[in-house]
């Protein structure tokens, strides 16, 4: 019985994941890493809503690609790589809620599936 409590466990914490979101303040940088991107991301408080800019590039010698979004209460920017065939893209998660501007980090999967199939077979 606890073997199979145990393998259960697993089994969960491979289907879930951590994410964090933060709260931003405007003007102030956050970094971005999207698989073999990184960058940063800020915003600033304008007539027409929050005017968010996010940067990114694959190295230093790359060409650096920009997003440029207004977002009003409720509304939220998704910046997506994806990854290698079989596998889910990496979501970065802009969400402007009411007064406040969220950054979601990426989706981090605790544990990869083929360990987690390895265990349940045992």
């Amino acid at each position: 019985m606890t073997r199979r409590s145990t393998v259960f466990a697993i089994s969960l914490l491979a289907m879930t994941g951590v994410a964090a979101a933060s709260e931003l303040a405007p003007g102030n940088g956050h970094s971005i890493h999207l698989g073999d991107f990184n960058g940063a991301v800020y915003y600033t408080v304008e007539k027409d809503g929050y005017r968010v800019v996010a940067t990114l590039a694959s190295g230093a010698e790359a060409q650096p690609i920009r997003f440029v979004s207004t977002l009003e209460p409720g509304e939220r920017l998704t910046i997506s790589v994806p990854q290698a065939m079989g596998q889910p893209s990496a979501d970065f998660e802009i969400i402007r809620d009411g007064a406040v501007l969220l950054v979601q980090e990426p989706f981090v999967r605790l544990i990869d599936t083929v360990a987690t199939s390895a265990i349940l077979e045992e």
